[in-house]
Protein backbone atom coordinates (compact mmCIF):
# COMPACT_ATOMS: atom_id res chain seq x y z
CA UNK A 1 0.00 0.00 0.00
CA UNK A 2 1.11 3.27 -1.03
CA UNK A 3 2.03 5.19 1.99
CA UNK A 4 0.11 8.97 2.88
CA UNK A 5 2.61 11.50 4.36
CA UNK A 6 1.58 14.45 3.11
CA UNK A 7 0.02 15.17 -0.61
CA UNK A 8 -0.62 18.32 -2.52
CA UNK A 9 -3.55 18.22 -5.52
CA UNK A 10 -5.80 19.78 -7.03
CA UNK A 11 -9.70 19.55 -5.58
CA UNK A 12 -12.69 17.96 -7.19
CA UNK A 13 -16.02 18.96 -5.29
CA UNK A 14 -19.09 16.55 -5.62
CA UNK A 15 -22.16 18.86 -4.15
CA UNK A 16 -24.10 15.69 -3.29
CA UNK A 17 -24.66 13.68 -0.16
CA UNK A 18 -25.08 10.29 0.01
CA UNK A 19 -23.07 9.12 -2.80
CA UNK A 20 -23.54 5.40 -2.21
CA UNK A 21 -20.91 2.94 -3.09
CA UNK A 22 -23.38 1.40 -6.25
CA UNK A 23 -22.52 5.08 -7.84
CA UNK A 24 -18.72 4.86 -6.93
CA UNK A 25 -18.45 2.03 -8.74
CA UNK A 26 -21.75 0.14 -10.18
CA UNK A 27 -21.78 -3.42 -9.95
CA UNK A 28 -21.57 -4.65 -13.37
CA UNK A 29 -17.62 -4.04 -12.97
CA UNK A 30 -16.93 -5.87 -9.84
CA UNK A 31 -16.19 -8.78 -12.17
CA UNK A 32 -12.46 -8.26 -11.95
CA UNK A 33 -10.30 -10.05 -9.83
CA UNK A 34 -7.28 -7.56 -9.64
CA UNK A 35 -7.56 -4.16 -7.01
CA UNK A 36 -6.09 -2.47 -9.90
CA UNK A 37 -8.23 -0.90 -13.40
CA UNK A 38 -11.58 0.21 -11.46
CA UNK A 39 -10.44 3.72 -11.85
CA UNK A 40 -11.81 4.13 -15.58
CA UNK A 41 -15.28 2.91 -14.40
CA UNK A 42 -15.41 5.42 -11.48
CA UNK A 43 -18.90 7.50 -11.28
CA UNK A 44 -19.79 5.55 -14.77
CA UNK A 45 -23.51 6.16 -14.47
CA UNK A 46 -22.76 9.80 -14.10
CA UNK A 47 -19.39 10.33 -16.12
CA UNK A 48 -21.16 9.06 -19.09
CA UNK A 49 -23.80 9.44 -21.08
CA UNK A 50 -26.08 6.21 -22.57
CA UNK A 51 -24.11 5.42 -24.48
CA UNK A 52 -21.38 4.55 -22.07
CA UNK A 53 -18.46 6.08 -23.81
CA UNK A 54 -19.75 10.12 -24.43
CA UNK A 55 -18.27 12.22 -21.66
CA UNK A 56 -21.16 13.85 -19.63
CA UNK A 57 -20.28 17.90 -20.19
CA UNK A 58 -22.25 18.49 -16.93
CA UNK A 59 -20.48 16.07 -14.78
CA UNK A 60 -18.45 17.61 -11.95
CA UNK A 61 -15.30 15.38 -12.23
CA UNK A 62 -15.54 16.02 -16.22
CA UNK A 63 -14.76 19.61 -16.14
CA UNK A 64 -11.67 20.79 -17.19
CA UNK A 65 -10.60 22.55 -13.79
CA UNK A 66 -10.45 19.05 -11.95
CA UNK A 67 -8.84 17.07 -14.83
CA UNK A 68 -6.49 15.81 -12.49
CA UNK A 69 -7.89 15.62 -9.29
CA UNK A 70 -6.49 13.95 -6.64
CA UNK A 71 -8.52 15.21 -3.48
CA UNK A 72 -12.49 14.80 -3.31
CA UNK A 73 -14.68 17.37 -1.28
CA UNK A 74 -17.90 15.53 -1.22
CA UNK A 75 -21.38 16.10 1.28
CA UNK A 76 -22.37 14.29 4.08
CA UNK A 77 -22.67 10.41 4.24
CA UNK A 78 -20.18 9.73 1.74
CA UNK A 79 -19.76 6.03 0.36
CA UNK A 80 -23.23 4.81 1.78
CA UNK A 81 -24.78 1.33 0.24
CA UNK A 82 -22.92 -1.97 0.10
CA UNK A 83 -19.84 -3.02 1.92
CA UNK A 84 -18.07 -3.10 -1.64
CA UNK A 85 -14.12 -2.23 -1.18
CA UNK A 86 -13.97 -1.99 -4.97
CA UNK A 87 -15.67 1.48 -4.09
CA UNK A 88 -12.29 2.59 -2.79
CA UNK A 89 -10.15 0.68 -4.96
CA UNK A 90 -11.98 2.89 -7.64
CA UNK A 91 -10.92 6.23 -6.21
CA UNK A 92 -7.98 5.26 -5.56
CA UNK A 93 -7.41 4.04 -8.76
CA UNK A 94 -8.48 7.21 -10.86
CA UNK A 95 -5.27 9.11 -8.43
CA UNK A 96 -7.64 10.45 -5.48
CA UNK A 97 -5.44 10.21 -2.68
CA UNK A 98 -7.78 12.15 -0.40
CA UNK A 99 -12.03 12.57 0.02
CA UNK A 100 -13.35 15.26 2.90
CA UNK A 101 -16.64 15.28 3.77
CA UNK A 102 -19.05 15.91 6.78
CA UNK A 103 -19.38 12.11 7.19
CA UNK A 104 -18.99 8.79 5.81
CA UNK A 105 -20.31 5.52 6.00
CA UNK A 106 -18.51 3.48 8.36
CA UNK A 107 -17.43 0.86 6.06
CA UNK A 108 -16.56 2.67 3.22
CA UNK A 109 -14.46 5.02 5.91
CA UNK A 110 -12.77 2.01 7.20
CA UNK A 111 -12.17 0.70 4.02
CA UNK A 112 -10.30 3.78 2.93
CA UNK A 113 -7.69 3.49 5.42
CA UNK A 114 -7.51 -0.39 4.52
CA UNK A 115 -6.51 1.13 0.97
CA UNK A 116 -4.12 3.84 1.62
CA UNK A 117 -7.00 6.73 0.92
CA UNK A 118 -7.12 8.71 3.89
CA UNK A 119 -10.79 10.23 4.52
CA UNK A 120 -10.99 13.57 6.85
CA UNK A 121 -13.98 14.87 8.65
CA UNK A 122 -14.87 18.31 8.47
CA UNK A 123 -17.81 20.08 9.49
CA UNK A 124 -20.29 21.46 6.91
CA UNK A 125 -19.25 25.11 7.57
CA UNK A 126 -15.90 24.07 6.48
CA UNK A 127 -16.86 22.25 3.56
CA UNK A 128 -19.32 24.88 2.34
CA UNK A 129 -15.84 26.80 2.61
CA UNK A 130 -14.05 24.46 -0.08
CA UNK A 131 -16.86 24.38 -2.45
CA UNK A 132 -16.62 27.82 -2.40
CA UNK A 133 -13.02 28.34 -2.89
CA UNK A 134 -13.07 25.84 -5.45
CA UNK A 135 -15.49 27.70 -7.61
CA UNK A 136 -14.14 31.26 -6.82
CA UNK A 137 -10.46 29.77 -7.99
CA UNK A 138 -11.44 27.47 -10.71
CA UNK A 139 -8.52 25.13 -10.44
CA UNK A 140 -7.99 25.01 -6.40
CA UNK A 141 -5.39 22.76 -4.66
CA UNK A 142 -5.18 21.82 -1.06
CA UNK A 143 -2.15 20.18 0.80
CA UNK A 144 -3.48 17.49 3.04
CA UNK A 145 -0.49 16.82 5.95
CA UNK A 146 -1.76 14.09 7.45
CA UNK A 147 1.84 14.20 9.84
CA UNK A 148 0.66 17.35 11.48
CA UNK A 149 -3.01 16.45 11.13
CA UNK A 150 -4.05 19.76 8.95
CA UNK A 151 -5.62 20.38 5.45
CA UNK A 152 -5.29 23.99 4.16
CA UNK A 153 -5.29 25.43 1.11
CA UNK A 154 -1.73 28.02 0.80
CA UNK A 155 -4.01 30.97 1.11
CA UNK A 156 -4.65 31.50 4.80
CA UNK A 157 -6.99 28.56 5.04
CA UNK A 158 -6.20 26.13 7.58
CA UNK A 159 -8.61 23.11 9.40
CA UNK A 160 -7.10 20.50 12.01
CA UNK A 161 -8.83 17.33 11.43
CA UNK A 162 -8.81 14.10 13.88
CA UNK A 163 -7.55 10.78 12.68
CA UNK A 164 -7.61 7.45 15.09
CA UNK A 165 -3.38 7.05 15.82
CA UNK A 166 -2.62 3.54 14.82
CA UNK A 167 -4.92 4.19 11.69
CA UNK A 168 -2.36 7.54 10.95
CA UNK A 169 0.51 5.36 11.70
CA UNK A 170 -0.60 2.76 9.28
CA UNK A 171 -0.99 5.21 6.39
CA UNK A 172 2.18 6.80 6.96
CA UNK A 173 4.47 3.86 6.98
CA UNK A 174 1.66 2.45 3.77
CA UNK A 175 1.23 -0.30 5.82
CA UNK A 176 -2.12 -2.33 5.44
CA UNK A 177 -3.48 -5.10 8.02
CA UNK A 178 -1.33 -7.86 6.26
CA UNK A 179 2.29 -5.57 5.79
CA UNK A 180 1.05 -4.42 9.44
CA UNK A 181 1.19 -8.32 10.65
CA UNK A 182 4.49 -8.77 8.05
CA UNK A 183 6.18 -6.65 10.31
CA UNK A 184 6.77 -9.42 12.95
CA UNK A 185 7.38 -11.47 10.66
CA UNK A 186 10.26 -12.73 12.86
CA UNK A 187 8.45 -13.21 15.78
CA UNK A 188 5.84 -15.13 14.38
CA UNK A 189 8.36 -17.89 12.45
CA UNK A 190 10.72 -17.99 15.85
CA UNK A 191 6.64 -18.95 17.50
CA UNK A 192 5.75 -21.70 14.91
CA UNK A 193 9.47 -22.78 15.18
CA UNK A 194 9.34 -23.20 19.02
CA UNK A 195 5.84 -24.99 18.69
CA UNK A 196 5.27 -28.63 20.03
CA UNK A 197 2.86 -29.87 17.99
Amino acid sequence: MQSFTVHTGVVATMDRANVDTDQIIPKQFLKRIERTGFGQFLFYDWRFQEDGETSNPEFELNQDAVKDASILVARKNFGSGSSREHAVWALEDYGFRSVIAPSFADIFYNNCFKNGVLPITLPEADIDTLFANSAEQGTYQLTVDLENQVVKDGSGWERPFDVDPSRREKLLQGLDDIGQTLKSEEKISAYEAARTW
